[in-house]
């Protein structure tokens, strides 16, 4: 049963507690957080229940293949863990490279500048009504026209 465990004991402490329950003994394998923010699914539970017979014939076996897949999901865990953080990079520095090609050259922009003062630029803002102000005059003008044409 140990030498089962010593893959994964090599990355975590294990909590190991053996109980009886009517006729029948209950083992948990419960492994133990490395670290803050570690993903749940690594410290998944097992837990065993049958006759001492039982686990002392299957245990080792149903123990190996736990740690296999317990390994297997630390990895795939540690390597989607890197493919996003390598993404991130590029990411990152993708938005420099981006920043810096559209920045001027400070240089060029102080040669672009006009020495001369430069006066502030007239508000001129667009009213909602300047059109109708300037078609008035017209239509009411094409109107007078019309009248003086029937009378």
């Amino acid at each position: 049963m140990f030498a089962e465990l010593m893959p994964l004991l090599k990355e975590r402490t294990l909590l190991i507690t053996v109980a009886r329950v009517d006729e029948k003994v209950r083992v948990n394998v419960i492994p133990a957080k490395v670290k803050e923010g570690e993903d749940q699914a690594l410290t998944t539970a097992l837990s065993f229940t049958g006759s001492a017979e039982e686990l002392d014939s299957e245990l080792g076996v149903h123990l190996a293949s736990y740690v296999d897949s317990h390994l297997a999901l630390g990895s795939t865990l540690a390597e989607a863990k890197a493919e996003m953080d390598a993404a991130a990079k590029a990411a990152r520095q993708k938005v420099k490279t981006t920043q810096r090609a559209s920045k001027p050259d400070p240089a060029i922009a102080k040669k672009d500048e006009s020495p001369g003062p430069t006066a502030p630029a007239a508000d001129t803002t667009a009213s909602l009504f300047a059109a109708q102000q300037n078609a008035e005059p017209t239509t009411q003008a094409a109107g007078e026209e019309e009248g003086e044409a029937t009378s």
